[in-house]
């Protein structure tokens, strides 16, 4: 799967549990960069992406995001 789908999914994702239609990731994009993106939706992100897909992090993973990129990286490795 590609990137640019994995970010336009997740996208729906941000929108849907931070409840802002305004948010536009890009690989770049960090928790840093939205307000709402705090720990305890941080784990609803994370849950809702794995559901998703039907995949599930490992803790490494999840130790190693740093943003958006990161995360779509996982996705891709997950789905392999």
């Amino acid at each position: 799967m590609e990137k640019n789908d994995i970010i336009k999914q997740i996208n729906k994702i941000f929108i849907d549990i931070l409840e802002d239609d305004s948010i536009v990731l890009t690989e770049q994009t960090s928790a840093a960069d939205l307000a709402a993106w705090d720990s305890l939706n941080h784990i609803q992100i994370i849950t809702a992406i794995e559901k998703f897909y039907n995949i599930r992090f490992e803790l490494d993973d999840l130790l190693n995001f740093e943003n958006v990129g990161d995360l779509c990286n996982g996705v891709q490795n997950r789905l392999k």
